[in-house]
């Protein structure tokens, strides 16, 4: 028999009982969020204003801030006019909207991330097939593939979620939708759901990544180290802010879904998950910005120019 959602709509849980977040809605959230939008528009302006920054490694990294802008813009702006006019209900259909646009952002930021540690390793030990492996066609066909992997992986998670009934409490415990809040809302039978999401998605998915990236500086190190006449300096500089940008999206994604729903706290829930879906994009300009000296030359380069012509 074929399972029917029956209810109508969800209710987005603005604070957990006893507490008072009405800070985070107003200040935290809103300024983190224009943060983030700035920082990340500032790094697409500038790797698409200057030419020196037309390479491989810079055109992830604008796809990656646009991907942020759009993880971000997902989930917080809703939960502060949420929170503004005290609305918490969201359609059945806005939930699974919501729950497709982050499990397609989040994995396809996974994947730009791998590809740009392939890249590092590429162009650091193997310089001279660099422009041939890292050619515009392969990065856009990379790109385009990432791109439908996600829709791909996004619409089954989706699919798989919203087949389940939901008979029981409507109340979501967290400021916006994502699968292991609406697994807990199922009456129905979730093993297959937890065995898709959880280990195939954070094991094979999410640990396949993890073991490239790895793997891709391991190569990079031992190649630097074995060579010190590749300048170890150069090489751990253009690869630093990447390996800081991967700790903070690995970490705050593995607080998120690996923790024990059994031991869950709606409190420790929500921090959580403002975490993952606000720190990575509000923090990858930044390091990108202050770790990498090409960025930074880039940022005078296109300010001085402004300046420039604004006079």
């Amino acid at each position: 028999m074929t399972n029917a959602t029956m209810v109508t709509e969800f209710l987005l849980l603005s604070s957990p009982d006893g507490w008072d977040l009405s800070f985070l809605y107003f200040t935290v959230f809103p300024m983190t969020y224009l943060g983030t939008l700035l920082g990340n528009l500032l790094i697409v302006t500038v790797t698409t204003a200057d030419q020196n920054l037309h390479t491989p490694m810079y055109f992830f990294l604008r796809n990656l801030s646009i991907l942020d802008m759009c993880y971000i813009s997902i989930t917080v702006p809703n939960a502060c006019v949420n929170s503004l006019n005290g609305n918490r209900a969201i359609s059945v259909a806005g939930c699974a909207t919501q729950i497709f646009l982050v499990i397609f952002c989040a994995s396809v930021e996974l994947l730009f991330l791998t590809i740009m540690a392939w890249d590092r390793y590429v162009a650091i030990c193997q310089p001279l097939q660099y422009p041939l492996i890292m050619n515009p066609q392969i990065c856009v066909r990379m790109t385009l593939a990432t791109l439908l992997s996600g829709l791909l992986y996004a619409g089954v998670h989706t699919g798989n979620t919203f087949w389940l009934s939901f008979c029981q409490s409507n109340v979501v415990h967290l400021f916006f939708c994502d699968v292991p809040s609406l697994l807990r809302l199922s009456c129905s039978d979730t093993t297959g759901n937890m065995v898709l999401f959880f280990f195939v998605s954070a094991v094979a998915i999410g640990g396949g990544c993890f073991t490239l990236i790895a793997m891709s500086y391991f190569r990079i190190f031992s190649a630097v180290l074995k060579f010190p006449t590749r300048s170890p300096g150069k090489a751990f500089s253009t690869c630093t802010p990447h390996i800081l940008v991967v700790s903070v999206f690995f970490s705050s994604g593995a607080g998120v879904y690996l923790r024990s729903s059994a031991t869950s706290d709606t409190l420790q829930d929500m921090v959580l998950s403002a975490f993952y879906t606000m720190v990575p994009p509000f923090l990858n300009p930044l390091i990108y910005s202050l770790r990498n000296q090409q960025v930074k030359d880039a940022v005078r380069r296109v300010m001085g120019t402004q300046l420039f012509s604004g006079k």
